[in-house]
């Protein structure tokens, strides 16, 4: 059971709205909640998401969006950050 939670976790965030426009960074996208907006946008009947948040919507915004809700209140705070423009330099990997 937990390998298809797993699985089923994986494929969620693969297409989450939230990673999409993170991966994004397209200026004058917003950033706060970025991935429950455009689900919502999507939901709503948006016709234009890559132009205004740089990121197609997923196929299932309404699957989607108790997932992007999650991790856009997980990154609130950088998001913050963000728009009130204090700067960070991230680095990591291998």
């Amino acid at each position: 059971m937990n390998k298809l939670l797993v699985v089923a976790l994986a494929l969620q965030l693969a297409g989450c709205a939230t990673a999409r426009t993170l991966d994004a960074a397209k200026p004058g996208a917003p950033v706060v909640y970025s991935g429950t907006r455009l689900d919502l946008y999507a939901m709503n009947g948006g016709c234009c998401a890559m132009d205004r948040f740089g990121a197609e919507a997923p196929g299932y915004p309404g699957v989607d969006l108790p997932a992007s809700a999650l991790l856009d209140t997980l990154l609130l705070p950088l998001s913050l950050l963000t728009v009130i423009g204090v700067g960070f330099q991230a680095t990591g990997g291998l």
